[in-house]
């Protein structure tokens, strides 16, 4: 016998229905990129440009971690499948990368792209195909500003919160009068140019003595550290991709000029850039929403154990990019876990705002809520020593 159907009383509307299992589990699926037994998520990264230092070991642990996951039966029997789009840090292929993702592979959640103005292109698409976007490797302002707030998830204060707590501490620590800025045209970079703008505004005793632009791929700073040197810069904030930050920092002592800070935002703070051949990069400073892995594992028997089986799979310590693999997809894991077997974007939405837990590898304590959206909510000040970042201060608001 068929099954009645029934009209809903307030529209007086016939549904329709049906005694078809087949067409009921069509219904039951019909949640982007969720089906009875897989998860698509996406995500598009940079593993061939200038910023690939971050996104090729954040894919690589995201990966190992969601593997280990589907091993065990994935999550309410659902394995989750990561697809990556490589975008070399070019908007155009990260809009191509991005409609193939919600086009054509129909994903449930972006997770970790990185790059600002790249998650910028993408946030409209995203917002009209009711995508979230799960903790970008990106700290700009606009990824918890642009576009639908419920749908958007980050790893720690931004750019801007990150660069000016650091050097309003800086400048009081060591009465520094002068500042500067270096940092390549993008909403990235910009950013992190207003900070030191608004540091520069918001104390009289400090003053804003240059700021200069530079292509990403720029590997020549010469001419422009002899201009900052001649300008009296006492602190130099550098918002550029890995490499040229050390190119930078070994052309200013290469150039006998020792008596300069440099401090990095969040963008910098990799291992790489500690451990530069040389010790180049001593006494740099940079600014991170947790401690360093290399620095923790000294200490913390959890870190030093994962940091030992990174190394043998990788032969490599871990680096900025591979902790944030980890926190990314273990966020994700566990509010995919606590979103429940019905699995929709409204229940994995409130299952991220519940989210309430430690880990002990990395030291970050996660905690959100409808109105924190952040999975750490921290920054420390840390300084190159012996080739290890090693925690300097907690900045305080």
């Amino acid at each position: 016998m068929k099954k009645l159907c029934l009209a809903a009383l307030a529209a007086a509307t016939l549904i329709g229905c049906s005694d078809n299992k087949e067409e009921e589990s069509a219904a039951a699926e019909s949640v982007r990129g969720v089906s009875d037994t897989e998860i698509k998520l996406g995500g598009m990264h940079d593993l061939s440009g200038v910023f690939a230092a971050f996104s090729s070991p954040a894919v690589q642990v995201a990966n190992d971690m969601f593997a280990e996951v589907n091993a065990e039966g994935g999550i309410h029997g659902r394995k989750i499948r990561y697809i990556v789009e490589d975008h070399a840090y070019q908007v155009p292929k990260a809009t191509q990368a991005t409609n193939k993702l919600i086009s054509r592979d129909e994903i449930f959640a972006m997770v970790m792209s990185l790059g600002t103005p790249h998650n910028l292109a993408a946030f409209p698409l995203m917002d009209r195909n009711n995508v979230p976007s799960i903790l970008p490797l990106a700290l700009s302002r606009q990824m918890e500003e642009e576009g639908d707030f419920s749908h958007r998830f980050v790893f720690g204060p931004s750019y801007h919160e990150g660069v000016l707590k650091g050097v309003n501490w800086m400048t009081d620590e060591y009465g520094i009068e002068k500042i500067c800025v270096m940092y390549i045209p993008s909403d990235f970079g910009e950013e992190v140019n207003q900070a030191i703008t608004d540091a520069a505004a918001g104390q009289e005793t400090l003053t804003l003595a240059e700021s200069t632009s530079h292509r990403p791929d720029e590997s020549d700073f010469t001419g422009t550290l002899a201009r900052l040197k001649d300008a009296g810069c006492q602190l130099v904030a550098v918002a550029l991709p890995v490499r040229p930050i050390i190119s930078v920092v070994a052309t200013a002592k290469e150039m006998g000029w020792d008596d300069v800070k440099f401090v990095l935002s969040q963008a910098g703070f990799h291992s790489a850039v500690a451990a530069a051949p040389g010790g180049v990069t001593e006494g740099l400073y940079g600014v991170s929403p947790w401690q360093d892995i290399v620095s923790r594992m000294k200490d913390v028997p959890e870190a030093k154990q994962w940091a030992d089986e990174y190394q043998t799979q990788y032969g490599s310590v871990p680096s900025g990019g591979a902790v944030l693999g980890r926190v990314g997809a273990m966020v994700t894991i566990e509010a995919l876990r606590e979103a429940g077997p019905d699995l929709t974007t409204d229940s994995f939405l409130a299952a991220m705002e519940s989210l309430d837990f430690s880990d002990p590898v990395t030291g970050v304590d996660i905690k959100m809520s409808a109105t924190n959206h952040r999975a750490g909510n921290d920054m420390i000040l840390s300084k190159v020593t012996d080739g290890v970042w090693e925690p300097v201060v907690t900045l305080e608001d």
